[in-house]
């Protein structure tokens, strides 16, 4: 069933906040359908990541852990920012939201600090990505983990660095503030970096009836990558 589908459907359920919606409202560029969650403002991605993050890892535990949220959505922020055991803190290179404002290129935190990392729909943006995902590696914690999401956009990865013009960019990648276009490959650039990556899709985590009800496609991708206790030779 597609997303399209579900605006038929009547008792729509965002996991994010917890609420009943008739429908979710269009979002998106070209503009889709049953998108946005009224009440909290949360997309596709972010109703399967959250869900992720609640029963594949031990963010809910209740053990003290340091978090890193990279370009916080409003939606997770408020939330994650209430758990007691978590130290959570957010960066961005720009939107004042976040608490620090930080490039991901150069991140001012000591070697392995943080126990979990969510950073998602950033690394598109990022020329340089080989070093924003080492710089990730660099401070997650061995044994630690990162949820890095990509838009999944394409059946192998491609970027041209010559098209730097927005409407350019917009042609080739999307979006004239992406610079590549990203395919199931993009899990290599992680294991460049020394994560240890699985991908999960939607059927993984939820059934298709629940992922119907919530708006989510079934074919979404999430990148779940751990940093080894040992850490490999890197390049």
């Amino acid at each position: 069933m597609s997303s399209t589908d579900v605006g038929v459907m009547k008792g729509l359920y965002c996991p994010v906040c917890e609420t009943s919606a008739e429908a979710f409202l269009p979002a998106g560029t070209p503009q889709r359908l049953n998108v946005r969650c009224p009440s909290c403002g949360s997309l596709e991605r972010h109703r399967l990541d959250w869900i992720f993050l609640r029963t594949r890892t031990n963010l809910f535990d209740g053990s003290p852990k340091k978090m890193l949220h990279v370009a916080p959505e409003p939606c997770f922020q408020s939330r994650l920012s209430r758990i007691e055991s978590l130290n959570y803190v957010s960066i961005d290179r720009d939107d004042r939201r976040a608490m620090l404002r930080m490039d991901l290129l150069d991140l001012d935190f000591r070697d392995g600090v943080f126990d979990a990392i969510y950073c998602s729909h950033v690394l598109e943006h990022i020329v340089d990505d080989a070093k924003a995902i080492g710089e990730l590696y660099r401070v997650c914690k061995p044994g630690g983990w990162a949820v890095l999401q990509v838009p999944i956009n394409a059946a192998k990865t491609f970027e041209d660095p010559s098209i730097t013009d927005p409407e350019g960019r917009r042609k080739a990648f999307g979006s004239e503030r992406h610079v590549r276009c990203c395919g199931p490959d993009y899990i290599e650039r992680m294991a460049a970096a020394g994560f240890d990556t699985r991908v999960f899709h939607t059927t993984d985590i939820i059934p298709s009836q629940d992922g119907a009800r919530m708006g989510i496609q079934p074919n979404r991708t999430i990148f779940f990558c751990m940093r080894p206790v040992r850490s490999k030779n890197r390049p």
